[in-house]
């Protein structure tokens, strides 16, 4: 009897594992579809970008276009020098303004973190208040340029994205949910000040949600253009987002004005690129952020999830 009972189990083992690795096959095939259905839009763009015009408005946007052409690249890359100037300030800008907005967030988020401070509650509310009452755009524009006087300044490419509401609460929840607060009563009890505390055993320990917030900062200041439209005059200060919403708007200028001269258009190929063009804007918009992305994805996914459940 014993040994019909082992030779059962042993027959029945195999049956469990095949079973899984049938579900670990539909799991994988979904997972397939799920990214190729993802991958196809931004597959659709580069392709698009060297794709000719003529092609385009014929038969479409395809896969598989019967017609290549750099046109459309070319009407980016002309701008040469300026693209480069723009792409240095945008850099500056995402790089310094992302630094800048960590340390002043994490250092609020710190402070709000600790229940022996005082001020931690009027600085909870004081945080929401920007976040419930908005002065709205004209408002901010009079303070930025007649009362700090910052028009045309880089600066107002920084500040008003260096700080957010809701990236401080991530940064609190994780100090409170993820750091113990019995290894910040040690280092006091040792004689360490707040300073030391903070920058020593508190920002270490901050990595993945500094990760996770500075990738979102990042991708913000990368795509931000209004600010740039609004208070930005100087070519030497234009960002990359506002250099490539210029090229859109001399694009379309040239497609709606019927004085185009003949010269301009066989520049081009003697057709405005107007379609390739917009998607080689968004290879050059969109190419740094894919590039960086794969680096923040672990830190980007466990900043989010670890903060937000106690341990």
């Amino acid at each position: 009897m014993s040994r019909s009972k082992k030779d059962a189990s042993l027959d029945l083992a195999p049956s469990k594992k095949e079973k899984m690795s049938v579900g670990q096959v539909i799991l994988f095939i979904c997972l397939l579809i799920f990214t190729v259905f993802c991958f196809a839009p931004v597959l659709l763009v580069f392709v698009s970008a060297f794709t000719d015009e003529v092609y385009i408005a014929q038969h479409g946007f395809s896969f598989f276009p019967e017609k290549w052409s750099l046109a459309g690249m070319n009407a980016v890359l002309k701008y040469g020098k300026q693209l480069f100037t723009s792409y240095a300030v945008t850099i500056f800008v995402t790089v310094f303004g992302t630094l800048l907005g960590l340390l002043i967030m994490s250092m609020y988020a710190y402070a709000m973190s600790r229940k022996d401070f005082r001020l931690s509650k009027f600085l909870a509310i004081f945080l929401l208040i920007p976040m419930l009452f908005n002065g709205g755009q004209l408002s901010g524009y009079i303070v930025f340029t007649s009362l700090y006087h910052l028009k045309d300044s880089l600066l107002l490419l920084i500040l008003p994205l260096c700080v957010s509401t809701m990236n401080v609460i991530i940064l609190r929840t994780y100090i409170v949910n993820s750091i113990p607060a019995e290894l910040m009563e040690a280092a006091k009890i040792d004689g360490a000040g707040e300073y030391r505390t903070f920058f020593q055993i508190t920002l270490p320990l901050l990595k993945p949600s500094l990760a996770a917030v500075g990738f979102m900062m990042a991708t913000a200041y990368w795509n931000d253009w209004q600010n740039a439209l609004l208070y930005i005059d100087t070519n030497s200060k234009k960002p990359l987002q506002l250099l490539l919403v210029n090229i859109q708007k001399s694009i379309q200028f040239l497609l709606n004005n019927n004085n185009v001269p003949a010269s301009a258009r066989a520049a081009m190929g003697g057709a405005i690129p107007q379609n390739s063009a917009t998607m080689a804007t968004v290879i050059v918009v969109i190419g740094p952020i894919m590039v960086a992305y794969p680096f923040f994805q672990k830190y980007f996914i466990k900043g989010l999830t670890v903060g937000s459940v106690k341990g």
